[in-house]
């Protein structure tokens, strides 16, 4: 009988990887991870409860706030200002973010994390996965002091740590530090993320491609060729392939993170700069995907390496593996 590897168990082993950070790290981490616990209970009976539905509030991008979007916002603040390591929070839920660094215990917090508290929350009242996403950077000024704009706006390769949760069948906690991507999964039992995946990595090609058709007259011209490349007959390089939209973004991609394909969030007419937020959502997912082997771009460049402007960044997306990645470029050019 193998033995089993709890994610505390596994963050305490890796804490060698990260001598500066002297366990606030893996604290952090842990403290992520106790959120998401939380979270996965009040999912998996939102309906049983009242906690479906609307808040009634929008968030910062006019969209309508669900009960359990403000929820885990809820959550996760909560946890990471008890656990005292982290001095900021940008969240999708908060226009100008949220400052703990004067708050009790973590006024002497190094990190930063922007996060995600629901993706794909509108999917909540028809049972389909949605997930949390979060990333993690270093603050640059110093500790004890005001949290700058230097301090949360870093690119997206200053990362130490990003990952997502996915609340489906089963809920999964995937995250790296730079050091590979390993995959977590609940086990409801004995209350522990356990090692399911270990060193994940994405197969350099796949089938699959993901991409919400419904707005195919608002592309550009050549994310519309490769869609009609992906529907051709060819023997050679197995096609058709299989188009598989979730409208999760944490789903889309864990699926094509294990099976292999493409994730494409284009820039359209409606929306020319791009529709998903470039620091609690592709910054961290690049992050993953290129981790385990894949690759992230914006169609013109490699997201890792934009320079944010503005916390709520909106920028294109097309991830997934390297080979597939590289075929929508080619129809780009």
């Amino acid at each position: 009988m193998s033995s089993i590897k709890t994610l505390g168990q596994f963050i305490i082993e890796k804490q060698a990887d990260f001598p500066y950070a002297k366990g606030e790290l893996s604290r952090l981490l842990r403290d992520i991870g106790i959120a998401a616990k939380i979270v996965h209970r009040e999912v998996n009976k939102a309906g049983l409860v009242d906690i479906l539905g609307d808040h009634g509030n929008q968030n910062v991008f006019g969209e309508s706030q669900k009960k359990l979007d403000v929820y885990a916002d809820e959550q996760f603040i909560s946890a990471l200002k008890s656990g005292g390591e982290c001095c900021f929070v940008a969240s999708e839920e908060h226009e100008e973010g949220v400052v703990l660094v004067d708050e009790g215990i973590s006024k002497n917090a190094k990190y930063i994390v922007c996060i995600d508290p629901l993706d794909g929350s509108s999917n909540i009242e028809v049972n389909v996965s949605v997930g949390t996403i979060f990333s993690i950077y270093r603050r640059k000024s110093e500790v004890g002091h005001k949290v700058t704009e230097e301090d949360f706006l870093q690119r997206g390769v200053e990362q130490v740590a990003a990952g997502y949760i996915i609340y489906g069948s089963s809920t999964m906690l995937v995250y790296t530090t730079g050091k590979g991507v390993n995959g977590f999964t609940l086990d409801p039992s004995i209350g522990e993320f356990c090692l399911s995946h270990p060193n994940m990595k994405i197969p350099s090609s796949g089938k699959i491609y993901s991409i919400n058709e419904g707005n195919y007259v608002k592309f550009p011209q050549g994310i519309k060729q490769f869609i009609k490349y992906c529907q051709e007959e060819d023997k050679a390089t197995n096609r058709p392939y299989t188009s598989r939209y979730i409208g999760s973004m944490v789903a889309d991609i864990h699926r094509n993170l294990l099976l292999g394909g493409v994730f494409i969030y284009p820039q359209t007419s409606a929306q020319p700069n791009g529709k998903l937020r470039l620091m609690y959502e592709c910054n961290p997912i690049a992050f993953i995907v290129e981790q385990a082997g894949g690759k992230a771009t914006t169609g013109t460049e490699r997201i890792l390496d934009i320079k944010p402007k503005e916390l709520h960044q909106r920028v294109p997306a097309i991830i997934g593996s390297t080979e597939m990645v590289d075929k929508v470029l080619e129809f780009l050019k």
